[in-house]
């Protein structure tokens, strides 16, 4: 995430991945129309960059197969390495394997939304 690098951000995904993103589009089918949208949010940071970091990771993994969920922080640095911004959901990935290799098939990332202002909450922990 760090580097921006689409081509190996994309080395984690099977060609027939499904992801459904918490962000502006329903799902995604394919490698080919994740990649579009990860290149388009790499490219929009500009200067910055992002770290990203898994907290309370759960894992269940069978021979072949495997299955993760966890709760992700993506926080934004400026050129300078200043942290300017940084929010939090959650994600689950289902990861099959082909060939020797892991790669994941199906993504869900989410926020909860907020009762009263219908909102989505994007800190662990924050009330609405």
């Amino acid at each position: 995430m760090l580097a921006k690098n689409a081509d190996t951000f994309m080395h984690l995904y099977d060609p027939d991945v499904r992801v459904f993103d918490t962000w502006g589009v329903w799902s995604y089918e394919g490698a080919a129309a994740w990649r579009v949208a990860v290149e388009g949010w790499f490219s929009s940071l500009g200067a910055e960059s992002v770290r990203v970091t898994f907290d309370d990771v759960k894992i269940i993994a069978e021979p072949g197969i495997a299955a993760m969920s966890a709760v992700v922080t993506y926080a934004g640095f400026s050129a300078q390495g200043q942290e300017v911004r940084a929010l939090q959901n959650r994600i689950s990935w289902v990861l099959k394997a082909r060939g020797h290799v892991l790669r994941v098939v199906h993504e869900h990332t989410s926020a909860p939304v907020g009762f009263e202002d219908e909102k989505a909450i994007l800190k662990r922990n924050a009330r609405p």
